[in-house]
This record gives structure tokens, C-alpha cells and sequence, in this order.
């Protein structure tokens, strides 16, 4: 699934959005993964929360793993659309980019682009305004959304 088209002004109105701040710990990602099941629920898709979750969940502990420094935050941002939900993770460090390993049955890491892969209809990732990269995920689901 492409991104909603710039040309399209329904999909990219703007119904729902949230954007919080998190300390590089590991105790952040359970942080936001509940906080991101709650909200897109609140927001009445509780069909997409389950994914939305474990979506969040890999791109946040990715950028605490490979994209962290200290004393710089993690930035998500959760936004609801008429066509999509758009979840982003934005970490300090732009020269380290996630991209899916290739695998064998023994490895017991390396799964999470395969997991956004799968849960989400398309995902990539950008340079920020400043130093670093913002990784974001869409996801559809079957309410006009």
C-alpha cells in the first residue's frame, strides 16, 4: 500500500493524532506499545490495535537498539487518517538504517522488519530535518480506515 496520494485531500486530513517523547530505556517500549493499543482503540479501531502495538513495539525497541544516544528522546507519533493509521518512530541516528536480514532457523533477533513487514501495509523510512531518520509504518484496516 503507497502512502495516501498528495492529491487526495480526504486521506490526508488529519482525524486523530498523538506524539510523545520517550527516554532511550527499555522500559519505553512497553511504554508506548500500551499507550499506542489505547489510543488507536480510543480512536475506534480496535480491529488495528493488536498490530498497531507489536508494529510500534519493533520499530521502537529497533530504534533503542540501533538508533538511540544518550540524552537524546525517541520521538513517536501515531496519526489516523480517513484511509490509514501512520505510526512513526524518530531516532537520532540518520547513518543507521533498518533494513529486513536474512535469516536462518537458529537466529534468535533479527525478526522485527519481518514482523512490520507482514502486520503492515507498507513501511519504509526518512531523514529527518536535522541529524536522524524517522521509520514509519501504515496500516488499513476494514472501518474507513
Amino acid at each position: 500500500m503507497a502512502e495516501p496520494s498528495r492529491s487526495d485531500p480526504v486521506s490526508l486530513t488529519v482525524l486523530q493524532e498523538d506524539r510523545l517523547d520517550y527516554t532511550p530505556l527499555a522500559r519505553s517500549v512497553s511504554l508506548a506499545r500500551r499507550r499506542t493499543a489505547r489510543l488507536v482503540s480510543d480512536w475506534g479501531h480496535p480491529d488495528l490495535a493488536g498490530d498497531a502495538a507489536v508494529v510500534l513495539s519493533e520499530l521502537m525497541t529497533n530504534a533503542l537498539l540501533h538508533g538511540s544516544l544518550r540524552d537524546r528522546l525517541i520521538r513517536v507519533r501515531i496519526t489516523l487518517t480517513a484511509t490509514a493509521l501512520r505510526i512513526e518512530v524518530t531516532d537520532p541516528r540518520g547513518e543507521r538504517l533498518p533494513s529486513p536480514r536474512e535469516l536462518d532457523g537458529e537466529d534468535q533477533f533479527g525478526r522485527g522488519l519481518l514482523l512490520v513487514g507482514v502486520l503492515a501495509d507498507d513501511w519504509g523510512v526518512e531523514p529527518t530535518d536535522g541529524l536522524g531518520k524517522t521509520v514509519w509504518a501504515v496500516l488499513k484496516g476494514g472501518r474507513s480506515c
